[in-house]
């Protein structure tokens, strides 16, 4: 379920979870979504990590916020959550984290299956 990916150019990680995320669930490249973050950062005068910015940039894309189902709360995981959407492009919110969800698998550049994701974004 957990396929390694890493689209940063000099594949360091460098905390920016939010920007490979965005990645994996547009298909496009690192440089192109990390300016989108940036240029919408400005306009919003706010950090490109900030929630409400990258938030915003996947409403853009065309993804939109839900809330997690409340089976277990404190023990519902990005496993889990593939699981259950064996179908479909996701951006899942564990704290502090980002990682993308297509079709079952999750992609992220380390392997975040335990994390308890808070929120996710489906697209449209």
């Amino acid at each position: 379920m957990w396929i390694e990916y890493n689209p940063n150019p000099r594949k360091i990680l460098v905390g920016d979870c939010t920007v490979r995320a965005i990645c994996a669930v547009t298909g496009l490249d690192w440089n192109t979504v990390h300016k989108a973050l940036c240029d919408l950062s400005g306009d919003m005068a706010d950090m490109p990590s900030a929630d409400r910015v990258w938030w915003a940039l996947l409403e853009q894309f065309g993804f939109t916020q839900k809330r997690m189902i409340d089976r277990c709360p404190e023990c519902y995981t990005v496993k889990d959550f593939c699981e259950d959407h064996p179908k479909g492009y996701y951006v899942l919110g564990p704290h502090e984290h980002a990682v993308a969800v297509i079709h079952g698998n999750y992609w992220d550049s380390w392997d975040s299956g335990d994390t308890i994701p808070t929120f996710y974004f489906q697209r449209r």
